[in-house]
Formats: C-alpha cells, structure tokens, sequence
C-alpha cells in the first residue's frame, strides 16, 4: 500500500461550525487509524489547516477516504492537496 500526505486549509473565520463538526471529524479519523488507513493526523498549531498521513491502495482511494471526511462533508475543508508520500525516516 501507498501513503499519501494529505495538508487541508480551513477558513480562519470557520471556526464556530468547524467546532461544532470537530467530533464527526474525529470519530471517523478513529474509525480510519482503527482499520489501518490513518498513519499519523493533526492540526496545524495555527489553526490554519491539518497533516494527514493515509494509507491507500491508489490516489482515487486516497481521495475517496478525505472525500468521506466529515470535515470535506460540511465545506470546513477550503483546500486540499493528497501527494503520494515516500517514508524514508520513522
């Protein structure tokens, strides 16, 4: 399987729905780390956005997993990007 970095950008004036969908987001980030698909996830300290590192068969899973995200749901995801991410250290 591959690993995919996935950074996703919130609007900074968001916050108030971005609060009240947090725990979906977080519900199914467990249910993703539980079934061997979410590596490594969290917040940027700004705020701003977050760092997920998925594992994924291909890009279109990758993208599928952050497309059932509560968070990409509701609109809370601004933007987006999913690059296939090499491991080199742990």
């Amino acid at each position: 399987m591959a690993k995919f970095a996935v950074v996703l950008t919130y609007d900074a004036a968001d916050s108030e729905p971005r609060q009240a969908v947090r725990p979906a987001h977080r519900d199914y980030l467990w249910s993703l780390a539980n079934a061997g698909k979410l590596l490594h996830a969290g917040p940027f300290a700004d705020d701003s956005g977050a760092l997920l590192v998925y594992e994924a068969e291909s890009l279109d899973e990758a993208n599928a997993i952050l497309a059932d995200d509560p968070f990409s749901k509701e609109g809370i995801v601004k933007g987006s990007s999913i690059n296939e991410w090499n491991r080199v250290l742990p």
